[in-house]
């Protein structure tokens, strides 16, 4: 699949307030639990955290996937934090180059543009990654 180099944009600073909240709420679950739990039990904590941090979290929020104005499917991100960034957990040996796809996928499908793989697994993992192009402005329109 082509992409043209202006449609993903390395944005550092957008959101950033808000995605080093979540990756210091990130660290304190893993120090609390450590590795080798389910996916879901992090999940679970980490959605305690963000919200005793007074975040808006909603987990695992069905988003519909469109192909030439037909829906196609649904999938559904672990969580969304304050409508701004799309969280993915695993609990993986490693990060790998589907997880990170997965989550570009969630962000080309969806108006927002930032997004965090987090990985809690022999050691803690995280990527920050960032989508935007103009199909997203024509979407909300």
């Amino acid at each position: 699949m082509k992409r043209r180099l202006s449609q993903i944009m390395v944005e550092d600073g957008k959101h950033k307030e808000l995605t080093e909240q979540i990756i210091k709420a990130f660290y304190k679950v893993y120090n609390e639990l450590g590795h080798g739990f389910l996916e879901k039990v992090y999940q679970n904590s980490l959605y305690i955290e963000l919200k005793r941090m007074g975040l808006n979290v909603e987990p695992q929020k069905q988003i519909k996937v469109y192909y030439q104005g037909f829906e196609v499917g649904e999938y559904y991100p672990d969580m969304i934090v304050n409508e701004s960034v799309i969280l993915e957990l695993k609990a993986a040996e490693a990060i790998v180059v589907e997880f990170e796809n997965q989550v570009l996928n969630y962000l080309r499908t969806t108006n927002i543009e930032v997004g965090l793989l987090l990985n809690f697994g022999v050691k803690p993992e995280v990527r920050r990654k960032v989508f935007a192009n103009t199909n997203k402005k024509l979407k909300s329109a």
